[in-house]
């Protein structure tokens, strides 16, 4: 089996890159996986793994080899792991996996589909926290509008805890979304202050997506011009909004309410 112990090594060199740049995963279509459990959930997602790197100390070479399926097995030691790792609490083996199509065409949903759409969210911290809620409420998918983070920033993949793999996701402009949604007759439900009607009273029991913008900004025109209905959340207290992350989970678990869960 091979073995790396150097940091100066050309492939953990551009590993590093992958962890640390976005064009170098868009060049390679290639990025890193931290963990046990979120290369499981991503291998049982469907993302197929090129390479599986472990630290014997942490990772008995048993455990890398059912981890790894069909991917080349390498033996780092401590001093490499540390370079590459970037959580705190680690467990040892990092996976090297192909990035998937995140096309709109790509899309399987069913007869009737509950989606969410999130116009350029930037913290990688929030689409986390979404992705980890269209989980919980098994989705359709997620849509990214006019994405401003690459989907593969560790950040995410951190901050999701494996929900990256576990939904369905595609990245498109907002007119394309827009587009996409009317030739498949889906409803859509955007969260904004402008000329809204409280949520709870929309029907979402039909194929429905809610689209949610950022906390600074909110969502564009288009959005709004263009919805279904546009919906707001009542507030009670001082403030006019609240974190997207929480706002999309109220909204998602109305509908889901609504369609018996």
């Amino acid at each position: 089996m091979k073995q790396i112990t150097s940091i100066q090594n050309p492939f953990i060199k551009s590993l590093v890159l992958l962890q640390e740049k976005a064009k170098a995963r868009k060049q390679s279509g290639t990025f890193l996986i931290e963990g046990k459990r979120e290369i499981s959930i991503a291998i049982k997602g469907g993302y197929e793994m090129e390479t599986l790197l472990f630290l014997p100390e942490i990772c008995s070479e048993a455990e890398a080899r059912q981890l790894s399926k069909n991917a080349e097995l390498i033996e780092i030691n401590k001093e490499v792991y540390q370079k590459l790792a970037y959580r705190d609490t680690t467990e040892g083996v990092l996976a090297v996996a192909k990035t998937k199509s995140l096309q709109l065409s790509d899309l399987k949903l069913s007869e009737n589909p509950l989606i969410l759409v999130a116009e350029a969210p930037e913290k990688p911290g929030n689409i986390g926290a979404l992705l980890r809620t269209a989980d919980a409420a098994n989705l359709d998918a997620v849509i990214i509008a006019n994405p401003k983070s690459d989907l593969y920033n560790p950040n995410i993949v951190r901050s999701s805890v494996g929900c990256l793999f576990t939904n369905q996701i595609a990245t498109g402009t907002t007119s394309e979304i827009i587009a996409f949604l009317k030739e498949r007759k889906i409803n859509f439900y955007c969260a904004t202050l402008q000329n809204s009607t409280s949520y709870h009273t929309q029907d979402y029991t039909t194929p429905t997506a809610l689209v949610v913008g950022t906390e600074a900004t909110g969502l564009t025109e288009e959005w709004r011009k263009e919805a279904t209905q546009n919906i707001i959340i009542p507030m009670q207290g001082e403030i006019d909004s609240m974190n997207v992350s929480v706002a999309a989970a109220i909204l998602i678990f109305e509908a889901k309410r609504q369609r018996g869960f």
